[in-house]
């Protein structure tokens, strides 16, 4: 089992990392958020740069497959996710793209299948059955929902990411913003400013 690779990025793409370890590129499927973190880093995802992956490795008849994350919970998650029935590793790495963990977690506390539909694949039969089986199997998010219950408002929280989405966000991506600024406000409004005002100054580091 590959479960954690150090190296040198050679090349990203929407959702592709190949990564340079001792003279070996390996090509890495990996989550938004793992990009995301990467580009927010010093340099950005320049080539030349060293990152650090949390791995899964799939092996197939007809491939063999590693799944990079930006942290051991997420991939963690992933791995509770694919031991589901009829989940695969596409599948259970679009919802961990899809949605924040916080947003994951806080979709499993509150029945929330509108939620997870946001994520390409998941149909609402296949996110009722989904949230039957996270809220007894997965246990990775227990602390996450932890955290997600001391956090703002949720109704101020889904109003500033709805917003950001329609503004042509990505629902990860405004997930993510709208987490990072969490602590600045407790109205959608303010949260929506203090996110656009993050989302611009990586831009410009970037």
């Amino acid at each position: 089992m590959i479960g954690r690779i150090q190296g040198k990025l050679l090349e990203t793409s929407e959702n592709l990392m190949l990564v340079d370890v001792g003279g070996v590129a390996y090509e890495v499927e990996v989550t938004a958020s793992a990009l995301a973190e990467v580009a927010a880093q010093p340099g950005g995802a320049k080539p030349g740069r060293e990152v650090t992956l949390f791995t899964h490795f799939v092996v197939r008849e007809d491939a063999q497959l590693l799944y990079g994350f930006g942290s051991r919970t997420e991939r963690d998650v992933f791995r509770d996710l694919i031991r589901i029935s009829g989940v695969g590793p596409k599948l259970a790495l679009a919802i961990v793209s899809g949605l924040t963990l916080e947003a994951l977690a806080d979709a499993v506390r509150a029945s929330d299948v509108s939620l997870l539909t946001r994520v390409p694949g998941v149909g609402k039969k296949t996110a009722e059955r989904l949230l039957v089986e996270l809220k007894d199997r997965l246990g990775n998010l227990h602390v996450v929902v932890k955290s997600v219950s001391v956090g703002p408002d949720l109704t101020a929280t889904r109003e500033a990411e709805d917003a950001l989405i329609s503004l042509g966000y990505r629902p990860a991506e405004a997930q993510r913003a709208v987490a990072a600024v969490a602590d600045t406000a407790d109205t959608g409004e303010g949260l929506l400013r203090a996110a656009l005002k993050l989302i611009a100054r990586q831009a410009e580091a970037s």
